[in-house]
């Protein structure tokens, strides 16, 4: 019998697979869902102090090679995620995502979200459209540290840091770890543009957004790949994971777990179970009993 069990921080998952945030997140049903179709926890959609009502459509496009959005972290705010979490708080590994303007912000959002029943915070630093709240946060090792610093000292819950691609990336990946993180999380969407050429017009009301899907996902699996080596806490990969294949790759490369987020739109909530169930016979395939020795596989000379 595989063993697909992994722990990050002191959350204990049945399997590696977790919903992305900002897919499904804010909806008590659809998180649920998502846990009962095989995913072994699922992660809000990013929660900020105030009720945010994101930008106006078009806030997606389709391009050959994924999906840009440009969504602007709507959601109900710091009231809405009582109602999400007071009907799911228990029943399975619940993330929720934050996300601050300053780190009095971050602390605030951290300490609602423990007291409302979350089994864990990932720190939104690295939304690519969102200004003042995300990329421009996430890039500045010093700002990580101190965010990841206090929000540790004021809450008992696992602290997962999202950082997306910049040139700073890897020094944040370090100030994170040293100001007691509990988990990375690489990476999030990048920064990209879709113009219509008949209109002669950016299609996103936004103008640029954050490109997901295939098209990212080999720079995430450099990016975790590279953490891992630099890094001694868990690493969770997101990116283009459209099968279980990818989410192998990115197990070989080092994450502890994968996030799933683009595909869903692509597959429904199959893709859990698919993955799932994928990486199990693969484990089985190759000879191993265990998900975990598969971790970091790829380092190996």
């Amino acid at each position: 019998m595989v063993d697909l069990s992994v722990r990050i921080g002191k959350l204990q998952l049945r399997n590696p697979t977790m919903l992305a945030s900002g897919i499904l997140g804010d909806k008590a049903s659809l998180l649920e869902r998502a846990y009962r179709a095989g995913a072994g926890a699922v992660v809000t959609k990013s929660f900020t102090r105030e009720p945010r009502e994101g930008y106006a459509t078009p806030i997606i496009v389709g391009v050959p090679c994924g999906f840009i959005n440009a969504v602007g972290l709507a959601n109900p705010g710091k009231d809405g995620l009582k109602s999400v979490l007071e009907k799911i708080r228990g029943k399975f590994p619940v993330i929720v995502s934050i996300a601050g303007a300053t780190v009095e912000e971050f602390v605030e959002l951290a300490v609602i979200a423990e007291d409302y029943g979350a089994d864990g915070l990932e720190l939104n630093m690295s939304c690519p459209h969102a200004e003042r709240r995300g990329l421009e946060i996430g890039s500045d090792p010093s700002i990580v540290g101190k965010i990841v610093e206090d929000v540790k000292q004021s809450v008992k819950i696992p602290i997962f840091v999202k950082l997306g691609l910049s040139d700073n990336i890897f020094e944040s990946c370090k100030q994170a770890e040293e100001a007691g993180a509990d988990a990375l999380v690489l990476i999030n969407t990048i920064r990209a543009m879709k113009i219509d050429i008949w209109i002669r017009k950016p299609v996103l009301s936004h103008k640029y957004g954050g490109l997901s899907g295939q098209a990212i996902h080999p720079i995430a699996v450099f990016t975790v790949y590279r953490a891992y080596e630099i890094v001694d806490i868990p690493v969770i990969g997101v990116g283009g994971v459209t099968n279980w294949e990818d989410a192998v790759e990115f197990l070989l490369a080092g994450a502890s777990a994968v996030q799933i987020g683009s595909s869903l739109a692509l597959k429904g909530y199959n893709i859990f179970s698919e993955i799932v169930n994928g990486i199990r016979h693969y484990l089985e395939k190759i000879g191993f009993s265990s998900v975990r020795d598969i971790i970091g596989l790829a380092h190996e000379e």
